[in-house]
């Protein structure tokens, strides 16, 4: 099963993954995809290590999504990767275009329907913002866009976070019982 939520900055996104997960199963591995670079965002790093079970085990710094699915072992039921955007701005700025971007995310969907453990996809919702003033802003946006897409089509249930609440788009409403 693939789930995927998606929101706006501050909605709530990883907290609901994180408990979702946690409701879901036991025996979980969180893929972190951010690299902090400035106090700040190691503060938020930080901050979201201690909300999550020390059980729980972490790779961090992804460069290969669906790699991760080979990398798991026998006892894993669930995967959590936070966050998708991060992975599309890693990947644009080793100067992958959109083509090879979106091709690197639908290898993680197949990758993530062809495993026997659950996966929780989280993402930032881009379009719903400004349009950035620059070429490589405006780029990462549309590249986001379409990532986020092609995760929504192939998720089994999506939901969108409002608020701190979670708003579902797609799936059968008993599925997750969130």
């Amino acid at each position: 099963m693939l789930i995927y939520i998606t929101g706006g900055v501050r909605s709530g996104k990883s907290r609901y993954a994180v408990e979702l997960a946690k409701r879901m199963a036991q025996r979980v591995v969180f893929v972190a995809t951010c690299i902090p670079k400035d106090a700040e965002m190691r503060r938020r790093v930080e901050r979201h290590r201690r909300d999550r079970p020390q059980s729980w085990k972490t790779l961090e710094n992804r460069l290969d999504l669906a790699g991760v699915f080979a990398e798991i072992d026998a006892r894993t039921e669930l995967v959590l990767l936070d966050c998708l955007t991060l992975f599309v701005s890693w990947r644009l700025m080793q100067k992958e275009g959109e083509s090879e971007i979106c091709a690197r995310v639908d290898k993680l969907c197949r990758a993530a329907a062809s495993s026997r453990v659950t996966t929780i996809i989280v993402s930032n919702e881009v379009g719903s913002g400004l349009v950035p003033s620059t070429v490589l802003g405006r780029k990462f946006q549309n590249i986001a866009g379409f990532a986020n897409q092609i995760v929504a089509r192939r998720a089994n249930e999506a939901y969108l976070m409002v608020s701190g609440l979670p708003v579902r788009l797609k799936g059968n409403p008993g599925g997750t019982k969130g």
